[in-house]
């Protein structure tokens, strides 16, 4: 896993609540297990005017010239902004997966779905709370037009604006370590890989009848 510790980018807001995972990548593709590969197809239903299927060329397909991830200034953006209840909705992990391949490394919302919270920091993703203040007034700056660049520290768990604005968040010191540290469920087990072989051999020395 991608290891996070600042990202420095300009926003791109989604000006919407209750945004489910359904809506971040919807059911049809969700025959794939590989993890890579969704970013094309983050938020189909909106970002197509057609209805998208696995393994169609997006590249031919008509885009919706209204939907906020089309619009060129937002281009490579990693900080995606949303409203509250972010992630709600099943439970499929393909939803971080999505967002992630796209190139979002922060989402920031008021609130999100607990499950959606949790599997972000296994997929290399920071979801960020804020308060529907700070969230308002950076949707307020994003809607003049210019783009609204940010720094999200992890280190220091902070949210800068460029007229050095500065906003705290909260974050579990466990989940901080893991993504500081690029360590996912798998990961973390690895770090105690020496240990885990010492048993096996230890274990097999001593009922060789079960090997």
């Amino acid at each position: 896993m991608r290891k996070f510790t600042q990202v420095d980018s300009h926003v791109c807001p989604l000006d919407r609540a209750n945004v489910d995972t359904d809506l971040i990548i919807p059911k049809q593709f969700l025959k794939s297990i590989a993890r890579t590969g969704f970013g094309p197809n983050l938020f189909d239903g909106l970002r197509y005017l057609d209805e998208g299927q696995p393994g169609m060329d997006v590249s031919s397909r008509p885009v919706n010239p209204d939907f906020v991830l089309n619009f060129p200034q937002y281009a490579g953006s990693e900080i995606l902004l949303s409203r509250e209840n972010f992630g709600c909705g099943s439970s499929r992990e393909h939803a971080p997966w999505a967002l992630e391949d796209y190139g979002f490394r922060v989402i920031i919302a008021p609130s999100f779905a607990d499950i959606f919270y949790n599997n972000c920091f296994k997929n290399a993703l920071l979801p960020v709370v804020l308060t529907a203040e700070q969230v308002d007034r950076l949707f307020d700056l994003a809607a003049s037009g210019e783009p609204v660049q940010l720094t999200v520290s992890l280190e220091n768990q902070t949210v800068s604006l460029g007229d050095g604005t500065q906003w705290s968040f909260e974050v579990n010191d466990f989940r901080k370590y893991c993504l500081i540290n690029g360590l996912d469920d798998i990961g973390i087990t690895l770090q105690d890989a020496d240990a885990i072989r010492a048993f096996e051999t230890k274990h097999q020395q001593q009922s060789p009848w079960l090997f």
